[in-house]
């Protein structure tokens, strides 16, 4: 049997009070998740184990059954990886969003959904301006912003120290950027052949200030100061680390003799690169509602014709959740349903080899939190002959009673790697 995972990034959430009550996932529009639900076995599921951040990073790795305490290094060498840069072992990588501030407090983590041909500049910009005095006063290059998608990019210190604390913009949101800035940990242990974790931070701290007073200037932020609109004007490092250890599916699952992953997020294609995942570039995928639902569709539906296991992530209900914004949520839910979930389950029907499909979100996002929270998450899992439990639709509440109860962390994909 084949295996398909589909996974709407932060798609659960909280009861609503403008929803009488209920979740989006129990009021939007989404008859082929309920279906699937309704003929196929459901569960909520932990996703992020004790002492982890709800983070993405965390979920989705863990949904892939891998253990967190063994190959956790945090977004950023995830997103080396997919922008195709080879960390070396005195590398440290960490995310590095452009955001907006204004009034001393971060408004969004996107960078006012900054485009990625904008971005490319900007951080070409950053690297003349930010990075450049920097390496010319270490004598090296210490520091470098290599571009990403959108808002989301890297940058590379060379000897930096991971033992440092960063704080996930989208989890602050109209909070002051100052008490944010990173800080060293308490303790932290002093590695052979890298910068103090406080020099680290030194840095680090140094060119986020010196990113709001370059970025301002630059005739991108100057037009959109001039139109009244979000500027890109600050950058904002989080989620840090080493090169990862991490096997691959294949030898931890003798059932996948090839993958892919499926998704518009760097995030997410690192972590199907040290899988051992084929990455799907889809044209048009975007990480946002726009993104380009058919063509990823058709991109699962093909990979399933060749691979023994397909990983689609999608993204939009989770950008949705951090800017609060519910109707988009429900709608992102909708577009998920009916623009992926039912052209894939359309054609694996059809298909001569029977195939498993799973999904869930990878964690809530809830929209009148507008940031992630460590909570269990629905799951189903439907194939062809398999006997149904007694729930009806699936959300966060119905899921409650399926018949997987409450799983943990690996045990999903362990459980559906052996139907």
């Amino acid at each position: 049997m084949k295996h398909i995972i589909i996974l709407g990034d932060g798609m659960a959430d909280h009861p609503i009070e403008r929803l009488d009550g209920k979740t989006p996932l129990q009021k939007a529009d989404k008859p082929m998740m309920d279906f699937l639900a309704k003929n196929g076995r459901t569960g909520r599921l932990i996703t992020v184990p004790e002492g982890f951040p709800p983070g993405s990073e965390v979920a989705n790795t863990a949904i892939l059954g891998y253990d967190m305490n063994k190959v956790y290094e945090g977004r950023g060498p995830l997103e080396a990886a997919s922008i195709g840069y080879e960390m070396a072992d005195d590398d440290f990588a960490i995310r590095c969003n452009i955001i907006t501030i204004e009034d001393g407090r971060i408004v969004t983590h996107n960078g006012g959904n900054l485009q990625t041909d904008d971005a490319r500049t900007l951080i070409n910009y950053l690297n003349d301006t930010v990075a450049k005095p920097i390496n010319e006063r270490e004598g090296c290059e210490r520091v470098r912003f290599i571009s990403g998608i959108q808002y989301r990019h890297l940058l590379v210190i060379k000897g930096g120290n991971k033992h440092i604390t960063c704080l996930p913009p989208h989890d602050h949101p109209n909070e002051q950027w100052e008490p944010l800035l990173v800080k060293a940990e308490d303790n932290a242990p002093q590695e052979p052949g890298r910068l103090t974790a406080q020099q680290t931070a030194d840095i680090i701290n140094e060119m986020i200030k010196r990113s709001q007073e370059m970025l301002p200037q630059h005739p991108y932020n100057k037009k959109k100061a001039e139109n009244g609109q979000r500027q890109a004007n600050s950058i904002w490092p989080w989620s840090g680390g080493y090169r990862p250890s991490m096997t691959t599916l294949t030898d931890q699952y003798p059932q996948i003799k090839s993958g892919a992953v499926i998704s518009a997020v760097d995030l997410i294609k690192g972590i199907g690169h040290y899988a051992g995942l084929r990455i799907i570039e889809v044209e048009g995928a975007t990480g946002l509602a726009d993104t380009n639902y058919e063509s990823k569709a058709q991109a699962a539906i093909e990979a399933l014709k060749t691979d023994d296991f397909v990983f689609v992530h999608v993204e939009a209900t989770d950008e949705a959740g951090h800017d609060g914004d519910l109707e988009l949520k429900m709608r992102a839910i909708n577009y998920l349903d009916q623009r992926i979930i039912r052209p894939v389950y359309e054609a694996v029907t059809a298909m001569g080899e029977p195939v498993a499909i799973a999904v869930l979100p990878d964690h809530p996002t809830p929209v009148e939190l507008r940031i992630h929270v460590n909570e269990p998450v629905p799951f189903l899992i439907w194939h062809p002959g398999i006997q149904a439990d007694d729930v009806k639709q699936y959300d966060e509440v119905s899921c409650v009673s399926g018949s997987y109860g409450l799983l943990r962390l690996n045990q999903f994909i362990d459980t559906l790697m052996n139907t």
